[in-house]
């Protein structure tokens, strides 16, 4: 038994019963508890081998291996195994075709067709489907050489259901087929801008075609490109948008920060003028409530200014009559004449009184427009504040990545394809669909 380090008790617990009915078997002792012990303490490199035959067991550590597995080349990598045949190459190339052609010939030196053989259009199985990237540009003097690459085409929907966000994007990649053991690295995958509604069903005149690797034309191995070609989409796209927590939107695919808070504006008004007219109807009341009792202190005010004005006339009649009386009657001083002079002090104290009221009726008026001011003044502030909360451009955006589902992947096409390309004399490729 040669036993490593074990990760949950269940496991030790199943090691131990199996050395000791190996041991039992073997008509040897078992020491359960030291064993125990001795699978606790292994550690990194730190095995126990355990043999019947031997007395007892022997803990022993192992040397160090190490395997240097490096992953697919880097676009620099390619960059730098292909530095000194581009020293060599015209230097009138195009930076698009450079950084193209160095990823296409990077790859493997089996796709240089100065290396593969140049033939006639090969014959396919009937179960191998084959379509032709359109010539694009004008008329070349190079030879025109279809390479065989691997055509993936997909619909890819983004979907956040808490921002009701839900974009599908038609995607398009390009890869070389080579004759290696593993023939299609999707992570060499270029991105192209050719719709799957453009790609024809035959070929240029006079055109020759490079060699087509072995699995390309088994029908089977089809199957297997298209589910590792849905499983690199879900491992490896993604749709970045510019999130408003404020608003609870997106932005749309390639839409700009400026654009995409010229959008927020109309949400912002929208929910602007709901949070407004919130706060209107909360005020409405308050604010209704002040100018009815404004309205009544009025009219009591009218009405005391009116009675404390019926007062003053009536007061001023009887102390004149009282007057006239005592000084035009006959006897200076009577009884009647006290009681009318009694009446007139009444009346002067009741018209005083009346001008007080008057006047605190207007106090009052002063005192609840002051009120209804200030409710209008707070209610304004709300709703500038509230302007103010809802403004997009003081919103602050966040970038989030949205990846998808693998049910939200649909593969519309994974097939053969015929890349077209111009050989110059040296052997140079040079895309010709651009």
């Amino acid at each position: 038994w040669f036993i490593g380090r074990l990760q949950t008790e269940r496991d030790k617990a199943r090691v131990l019963e199996g050395l000791e009915g190996a041991s039992a078997g073997a008509g040897q002792q078992f020491d359960r508890r030291r064993m125990e012990q001795t699978l606790a303490g292994l550690g990194n490199r730190i095995f126990l081998m355990n043999n019947v035959h031997e007395d007892e067991p022997v803990v022993f550590e192992t040397r160090w291996c190490l395997s240097y597995l490096r992953g697919p080349l880097t676009r620099t990598q390619i960059k730098t195994l292909m530095e000194p045949q581009k020293r060599d190459e015209p230097r009138t190339e195009s930076l698009t075709a450079r950084t193209e052609t160095g990823l296409l010939d990077g790859v493997s030196s089996a796709l240089d067709t100065r290396s593969s053989g140049l033939s006639a259009r090969p014959i396919l199985p009937p179960g191998v489907s084959q379509y032709f990237i359109p010539l694009r540009g004008a008329p070349h003097n190079d030879t025109l050489v279809y390479r065989p690459m691997l055509f993936g085409a997909a619909d890819i929907a983004f979907i956040d259901a808490k921002s009701r966000f839900d974009v599908t994007d038609s995607t398009t990649w390009l890869i070389p087929l080579i004759d290696a053991p593993m023939s299609v690295d999707w992570d060499n995958a270029m991105q192209i801008d050719i719709p799957l509604g453009e790609l024809e069903q035959s070929p240029e005149p006079s055109a020759v075609f490079s060699t087509l690797p072995s699995a390309a034309g088994n029908p089977k191995h089809y199957a297997t490109w298209n589910k590792d070609f849905s499983t690199w989409l879900y491992r490896t796209q993604k749709l970045d948008a510019l999130k408003s927590s404020r608003f609870k939107q997106l932005s749309k695919p390639g839409e700009p920060e400026r654009d995409f808070r010229i959008r927020l504006q109309q949400v912002g008004r929208e929910q602007r003028d709901q949070e407004t007219e919130r706060l209107r109807k909360s005020y409405a009341p308050k604010i209704a409530a002040l100018q009815e009792r404004i309205r009544r202190a009025e009219q009591a005010k009218e009405r005391e200014a009116e009675q404390a004005k019926a007062a003053y006339v009536q007061t001023a009649i009887s102390v004149g009559a009282t007057l006239i009386g005592a000084f035009l009657g006959r006897k200076t001083i009577n009884t009647s004449t006290i009681g009318r002079a009694t009446t007139a002090a009444r009346s002067v104290g009741r018209s005083m009184k009346e001008a007080q009221d008057a006047t605190r009726a207007g106090e009052i008026i002063g005192t609840l427009q002051a009120q209804l001011q200030n409710l209008e003044a707070q209610f304004k502030a709300d709703a500038n504040a509230v302007a103010e909360k809802l403004d997009p451009f003081t919103d602050t955006l966040e970038t989030i990545s949205i990846k998808p589902n693998k049910s939200n992947i649909s593969v519309k096409l994974l097939a053969l394809v015929w890349a077209p390309h111009w050989q110059n004399e040296s052997g140079k490729l040079t895309p010709a669909w651009h």
